[in-house]
Formats: C-alpha cells, structure tokens, sequence
C-alpha cells in the first residue's frame, strides 16, 4: 500500500486572471488539470462562487481549494445569519487569511484570487498564498504556473475605463497566451465569470 505522501495529488498546473474594470470584475481561468505527467481532466472549475456577490480562482491542490470554498460558504452563509447582510469582499479576504494562517503549519496548498462587487466598496480583487498573505490588486492579477505571461498581456493592455464586457475580451486573451507557452495551462476552453452591481454570472465557456 502506498503512504499518504505516495497517493497522487491532483494539481491544476494554471493560469487564472482578475480584472478589475469600471462596473465591475471579471476572473477567467483555463480548465486543464494534472497528476504528475497526466492530463487528469480537461473540463476541472477553477472559479468557485462562495456567495451571490464573491468568487474565488484556484491554483494548486484542487481538494485544498475545493475544502476552502466549501469552508468560507458555510462561514459567510453564518455571517449574514448573524449580521443580517451580506459580507463585503474585504471581509472574505480576510476571513479566508484568517483561515489559511492558522492552518500554517499544515498549509492548504493553494494560490487563491478573491473577487466580488459589493455596495460599500464596490469592484475589489485581492491575492492571498497559502500561508494567509493578502494583498488588495487595484488594477488586475494572475496566478498559477501560466501566469508570468498572462500578467505580460494584461500589462501591456490593461485599461483602467474597461467595462466588464471588455475585461472578459482581455482575461480571454490572457488566458490564451499562457496555455501556448504554460505546459500546465490548457483543456477544453476558458471559464469567465462576471461580477458586478447586478450579482455574479457565469459565461458560457469560450473555446479558444
């Protein structure tokens, strides 16, 4: 029998993308994951809605990430209980610091992207590692092994007047630059979601 550190672990290699644009925020990833050398799946979800307003982007351990989202649903589904409204997005991020901090020493292997729109701050991204680190994104970020040149498009064509609907145009084109240079990014298109006053919505997956 294999040991615990024996078992394969199923990783999602990566490239996902937050933008922040001028009536809201778009996050796009691709839908490749691996085991070592194989492609374990093609179509794996890499935006992972917590509430009606908040979504996060995964990179790393896909089960660390999928027990994290799990995790923070339960948590802001208790916080609006007790508060009786919804929690803003700089809550998540941090709620979701607060959790990877204390399990520190056996870490969620995770990169995350919180992002949402929410009406006491409106657009916001944040970036967090596994440890907890969290840094607030004011224009835009990127994370897994595609993401060096996915960040390389969106800085040479960010725009701070963006709409949301031009910000999925540009996550798309970033998302594609990384899967024909990133071994670990590719699969059967790229995931977009939409967040903005009017709530959060997935697009149909666009193929590339």
């Amino acid at each position: 029998m294999n040991s615990h550190e024996d078992l394969p672990v199923r990783k999602t290699g990566t490239t996902t993308v937050g933008i922040i644009c001028k009536d809201g925020v778009v996050l796009a990833a691709e839908k490749k994951s691996t085991m070592g050398y194989l492609v374990a799946s093609k179509e794996s979800q890499k935006i992972l809605q917590i509430a009606d307003h908040i979504a996060i982007t995964i990179a790393g351990a896909s089960g660390d990430a999928q027990a994290l989202a799990r995790y923070m649903r339960a948590e802001i589904k208790l916080f609006e209980i007790q508060n009786g409204r919804r929690i803003s997005v700089r809550g998540a991020a941090t709620l979701l610091s607060n959790i990877l901090q204390s399990s520190k020493y056996f870490p969620y292997m995770v990169q995350l992207i919180v992002a949402g729109y929410d009406d006491y701050e409106g657009a916001k991204i944040f970036s967090l590692d596994a440890i907890g680190a969290v840094e607030e994104e004011k224009k835009f970020f990127s994370t897994g092994s595609g993401s060096p040149i996915a960040l390389g498009v969106l800085e040479d064509q960010y725009r701070e007047d963006l709409t949301v609907e031009e910000g999925a145009e540009l996550a798309k084109r970033a998302i594609k630059a990384a899967i024909q240079r990133d071994i670990g990014s590719g699969g059967a298109g790229v995931d977009i979601v939409i967040i903005d006053k009017n709530g959060l919505r997935f697009l149909e997956t666009q193929k590339l």
